[in-house]
């Protein structure tokens, strides 16, 4: 008897599972059957690969032996078959992201410039998952925001490309907020307010509380998603920081604060072989978000960044 690629996928099951019962419940074949094929599988290779014990089912050090090439060459058939299925699709290219008001540019850029490339886009708010996600191969590119004093960890394999070195981060509050009659707001002018923060975005938390420390400021905190965020900061129940692109809304006011003390920087991460035109696009999108903002674009100026003379 030859072995075949089920008989392998067998083997993995039986030494994930423990057990031939869960590992033949896995595969879906009955448990006489799956130790038939077992035995079959051991005559040929002329040894036992697991112990049947009381408590399951172990690998011999011959299953072991085995199961070590077993799982790689599974593994290389599953991308074989992956690869294959994209290649008949057609291309494509799989996009994460943080939030950002650069996405409908980008994705427009990205339309015109690769008609024939199927796009899918994801948004999470958690910048390491997205990372991971590259590092899996279920994403080509993440867009992500790295909180300042908070580092992301980028996994073996995924190439990164700074967008924007130090983005500010602007403050949001209710329209009627006291601090709202001025164009640029200190942190003093906030040291009565609850700050809305979510935990779940990599860095925020640790990063607000160290800058309103740093402040000699204590207040107190709502732990919440963005999402419902701007209800709550249009209430007055909250001021919250936000990204310089945020656009005007009627019923909320978007200042910078003074002094510039909440960051992130800005990066594209991608797999290896991604079209770098991927990159420019996403930089013209960005610059085109900010310019859009009347207080960004000030404030760029004041900086003198090169964004304003990007093309």
């Amino acid at each position: 008897m030859e072995l075949e690629v089920r008989h392998l996928r067998a083997l993995c099951a039986i030494a994930e599972t423990g057990s031939l019962h869960k590992a033949a419940r896995q595969l879906g074949v009955s448990q006489p059957s799956l130790t038939t094929q077992l035995r079959r599988i051991e005559r040929a290779l002329d040894g036992e690969l697991f112990l049947r014990e009381r408590t399951g089912c172990r690998p011999t050090p011959l299953g072991r032996t085995v199961l070590g090439h077993a799982r790689p060459l599974l593994d290389g058939m599953a991308s074989l078959v992956a690869e294959a299925r994209a290649a008949a699709l057609g291309p494509r290219l799989r996009i994460g992201s943080t939030a950002s008001r650069a996405l409908p540019g980008w994705l427009r850029r990205l339309r015109r410039r690769l008609p024939d490339t199927e796009t899918s886009l994801m948004v999470d708010v958690s910048a390491s998952a997205l990372l991971r996600m590259v590092a899996a191969g279920q994403l080509d590119v993440a867009f992500v925001h790295e909180v300042e004093g908070s580092p992301l960890r980028v996994p073996a394999g995924v190439e990164v490309r700074v967008l924007v070195e130090r983005e500010p981060q602007f403050v949001s509050m209710a329209r009627d907020h006291p601090a709202a009659r001025q164009a640029v707001v200190d942190l003093a002018d906030l040291a009565g307010d609850r700050w809305m923060v979510d935990p779940s975005v990599d860095g925020e938390w640790a990063g607000l509380r160290r800058v309103l420390t740093d402040a000699g400021l204590d207040p107190a905190y709502l732990h919440g998603d963005y999402h419902s965020a701007a209800s709550l900061i249009a209430t007055g129940e909250a001021v919250a920081p936000c990204q310089p692109t945020s656009g005007p809304r009627s019923d909320l006011a978007i200042r910078p604060l003074r002094g510039d003390p909440l960051g992130v920087r800005l990066l594209l991460a991608s797999a290896p072989g991604v079209d770098p035109e991927v990159y420019v696009d996403l930089r013209a999108s960005y610059r085109e978000a900010a310019l859009r903002v009347e207080a960004y674009r000030a404030w760029l100026r004041r900086q003198g960044s090169p964004l304003l003379g990007a093309g």
